[in-house]
């Protein structure tokens, strides 16, 4: 999971002015590692989801054998890039792709929660009442 928001102020950060974006298109790129006695199997897809109207997207990946929370978080990887956004008042690409992940185990059995660091759009113009020069 991640989200996607408007960088008002186009400083490569959350200010106040900044707003989550709902209708930005992200692709998500994920490869696991399953490690199982006497094999090494390997998964990756490649998906687009859409932001909500928190300017969150989600994908739910059922379990696979051989995988497992702790080890996931150190042998697989998942990256999220932006591919578009309806907005017309904020469309310029800002942060076009994560850096990082943080892999979080659930207290439910075999299930991990990667969050992914924040994409950004911002507007073709910079706001300099709200956001100086």
């Amino acid at each position: 999971m991640g989200l996607v928001y408007c960088d008002i102020c186009s400083n490569n950060s959350f200010s106040r002015h900044s707003y989550f974006l709902p209708g930005a298109e992200v692709q998500i790129a994920c490869n696991f590692r399953a490690f199982v006695p006497k094999t090494r199997e390997q998964v990756s897809f490649s998906v687009n989801r859409t932001t909500d109207k928190h300017g969150v997207y989600r994908l739910e990946i059922p379990s696979v054998d051989g995988i497992a929370c702790a080890e996931a978080a150190i042998a697989s990887s998942c990256q999220a890039s932006l591919v578009g956004t309806s907005s017309t008042s904020c469309n310029i690409p800002g942060h076009r792709s994560t850096t990082d992940q943080i892999a979080i185990k659930s207290r439910h059995p075999n299930l991990c929660i990667y969050s992914l660091t924040a994409l950004s759009f911002r507007p073709s113009k910079r706001n300099v009442a709200w956001c100086g020069k």
